[in-house]
């Protein structure tokens, strides 16, 4: 049984300030509760999965996995059965957590996950680390992806006054203005004033305004012409923005070359928009079953939801 405890407190102990994603997270995902899926459905996604991923078993696969609303619920629990896959799946393939989060919030899935060997994709592929249980800590940061920021957020600063901006350096700790929190960042950030974030370099750029919706907050970032950075708005008006080029998918393909492994045999799963370009790279793109139709439209097939362990069942599928 995995320690979502572990996150669960990293959560809670970061989760002080007004302005967080977590605090929205009742909006974006629902509660967990008990699965109604009927038998013939789940017999009917198992087919979608056989008829997307069949042949892939027995080949040297690498396999991306989104965090939050794939691997563990919006609490950061993980379901003992897919913990038990996960370690396999880890035990015969590349396994590759890629996420959004730092790579201090990722750190505690991958020990919940029981996790020692592999990769990790941080910071929507800005921050790429191996895992190793003899380098100091578990880990080693392997790659670093950093860019200059402070254009973007002068003219952000134009359109949205009243947003909130914190930056990701490349050594792992956060700025941000005042009352920004949150979990993601697996670390407190230090209070800074914007200026003095504008002259930072940056693995990651995150700009969050509580009071518009995610569609409402996509025309202020289309009208503000924000260019040379790459970004992706999540389930509320959130906004992370990485250099130019930069996201899970070029994390993983460099990880795909380094470890001469063919483009046919690479699998990706997730629920969220910044997963739609790993899902496209992906020799095979697996969306949840409660992403959003724009993410499931960008995949190859569709498994069950976080709440019916439909990440189980791809994962089984690629051991069967």
């Amino acid at each position: 049984m995995p320690a979502p405890g572990l996150f669960r407190r990293l959560f809670e102990a970061l989760r002080h300030g007004p302005f967080t994603r977590s605090s929205r997270s009742d909006a974006t995902l629902p509660a967990m509760t008990s699965s109604s899926t009927t038998t013939t459905d789940r017999d009917a996604t198992r087919a979608r999965l056989d008829e997307h991923l069949d042949g892939l078993a027995g080949q040297r696969l690498l396999i991306g996995l989104d965090v939050d609303g794939t691997l563990v619920d919006h609490d950061g629990a993980m379901t003992p059965s897919l913990h038990h896959v996960l370690q396999r799946a880890a035990e015969s393939h590349t396994v590759v957590i890629a996420t959004g989060r730092s790579l201090g919030a990722t750190l505690p899935i991958v020990e919940a996950a029981g996790i020692t060997r592999g990769y990790a994709v941080c910071s929507n592929g800005a921050v790429t680390v191996e895992m190793d249980p003899q380098a100091d800590g578990g880990y080693r940061v392997i790659d670093t992806q950093i860019f200059q920021p402070g254009h973007a957020l002068r003219t952000l600063r134009e359109v949205a006054p009243d947003a909130h901006y914190a930056v990701e350096m490349a050594d792992g700790t956060f700025r941000s203005t005042a009352g920004f929190q949150d979990a993601s960042f697996g670390v407190e950030a230090i209070e800074s004033d914007l200026d003095d974030l504008m002259g930072l370099e940056a693995v990651r750029v995150v700009v969050h305004v509580p009071d518009l919706s995610p569609q409402e907050f996509s025309e202020v970032v289309a009208q503000s012409g924000v260019h040379g950075v790459e970004y992706s708005i999540g389930w509320t008006a959130w906004l992370d923005m990485a250099a130019p080029g930069i996201s899970k998918a070029s994390a993983l393909e460099v990880l795909r070359e380094k470890l001469a492994i063919d483009s046919a045999h690479t699998v990706a799963v997730g629920d969220g928009f910044n997963d739609v370009e790993m899902l496209t790279w992906a020799g095979a793109g697996v969306a949840m079953g409660q992403a959003p139709q724009g993410v499931k439209d960008v995949a190859d097939v569709v498994t069950d939801s976080i709440y019916e362990d439909g990440t189980v069942l791809v994962l089984e599928k690629l051991l069967a």
